[in-house]
């Protein structure tokens, strides 16, 4: 047994070494592997040092990505029934006139009254009927009433709902005059309607009507920084005071249901502090692009600047995209600093040469294996892609290269394919 034991170990021994024989077998394969493709690479690479593509026409931009304070002239609208509730005339966003109708404050005791109208109603209908047949007059002005609220079930805009509403109402007050006429003095349905009008008479008496002060759009968004941001005084904008107001970005302001405001739809500003070399760089009246938070681009005018140490404070104004923006106090936005359009190349395929003190661009193009250099005049650069064009004569000469030179050299045009490195 013990003999049989030592065989066993012997052999357990000799596969272990076997093993380990061939992991090293394995690792110095995988080596070797590894090292033929760098090789591979390596030579492949200084045969063919880069990649094509071709060039096309295209535009770049440089812009910034920042937070901004939407500054509106609006003027809050508030009656002394404010605690009422209101019903809206005019709904968010539509325009008015100065003097219509914005929205009404419930009067006091408004449901009571309503309710007892609707009750008076139903009995005067049947008063109606059973003491005159409907008149001709009568019937059109039923078939009218019965075909609004047949279309008030179908309908989603609140501002028709709301005509409807009137029409079914003014047509009710007319069916009922008609009957109340051709009832006999004193009867019950003459009575019916006196009371009717009475109750009216109470409710639109005690209704507080608000009207526009001017034209503009109307909101029922009103959160009380109506007075904080305004527009008669930008000097105040700075770092410190729009922080303070502890505003959240892209909030959507609620719906006020004590007040209403009239806004101007024609222009509003957005103020945003900025820190980079472009906002040092400009200047009052300055043109520039934005991008707004619905990706619409919008020209705008830099109306003010604030400078504290290294923080440029800058008001835009924008006379597009203003409804937009209704909803918002703090939102997130672009600023398009520069745009430009033309041939577009990657900047990996841009080479430099000097030429006596000047460093000239060019590129290399590559035509059934055979290459030439494009000397290019780099018109705008981003990050990734420059736009470029063809150096003029005139310029070439100035620069230093001689009339000879200057024949030979290509003109880069679209759809040429060039090396990228």
């Amino acid at each position: 047994m013990e003999k049989v034991s030592q065989k066993q170990k012997k052999k357990q021994i000799k596969l272990i070494e076997k093993i380990k024989k061939h992991k090293k077998i394995i690792v110095m394969l995988l080596l070797l592997c590894g090292l033929i493709y760098i090789i591979y690479s390596v030579v492949k690479l200084i045969k063919n040092p880069a990649d094509t593509v071709y060039v096309e026409m295209g535009q770049i931009e440089e812009e910034e990505t920042t937070v901004g304070y939407v500054i509106r002239d609006e003027i809050v609208l508030k009656g002394e029934n404010y605690k009422n509730g209101i019903e809206q005339k005019k709904t968010e966003g539509e325009k008015v006139a100065k003097g219509e109708a914005i929205f009404r404050y419930y009067s006091n005791d408004e449901e009571d009254l309503v309710e007892k109208i609707k009750a008076l109603d139903v009995k005067i209908d049947e008063a109606m009927l059973a003491e005159n047949p409907l008149s001709s007059d009568t019937k059109v002005l039923e078939e009218q009433i019965d075909s609004k609220i047949n279309q008030l079930y179908e309908e989603n805009n609140l501002k028709i709902i709301q005509n409807y509403k009137q029409e079914i109402n003014n047509n009710m007050a007319k069916k009922a005059k008609i009957a109340g006429e051709q009832s006999p003095s004193g009867s019950y349905l003459k009575k019916l309607i006196d009371e009717r009008k009475e109750y009216e008479n109470k409710l639109n008496s005690g209704t507080e009507y608000i009207n526009a002060t001017r034209s503009g759009v109307v909101s029922y968004r009103v959160d009380g920084y109506e007075e904080i941001l305004t527009v008669d005084d930008f000097s105040k904008y700075n770092k410190e005071f729009l922080e303070s107001l502890k505003l959240k970005t892209g909030q959507i302001i609620p719906t006020n249901t004590e007040s209403g405001k009239i806004i101007d739809n024609y222009y509003c500003y957005i103020v945003t502090t900025l820190t980079s070399n472009y906002a040092k760089n400009v200047e009052v009246g300055d043109k520039i692009k934005l991008r707004l938070p619905n990706g619409q681009e919008v020209e705008a005018t830099i109306e003010y600047i604030t400078v504290e140490d290294d923080n440029y404070t800058i008001t835009f104004k924008i006379q597009k995209g203003v409804e937009e923006l209704i909803s918002y106090r703090k939102i997130s936005f672009s600023i398009i600093w520069w745009s430009e359009s033309g041939l577009k190349v990657p900047n990996t395929a841009l080479q430099k040469e000097m030429k006596n003190e000047d460093e000239i661009s060019y590129v290399t193009r590559t035509r059934i294996g055979y290459e030439d250099k494009i000397l290019v005049k780099i018109l705008k650069s981003n990050e990734k892609y420059s736009i470029v064009t063809n150096y003029t004569t005139e310029e070439l000469l100035e620069i230093g290269y001689s009339s000879a030179e200057i024949r030979n050299f290509p003109n880069i045009t679209i759809y040429d394919e060039i090396l990228i490195y």
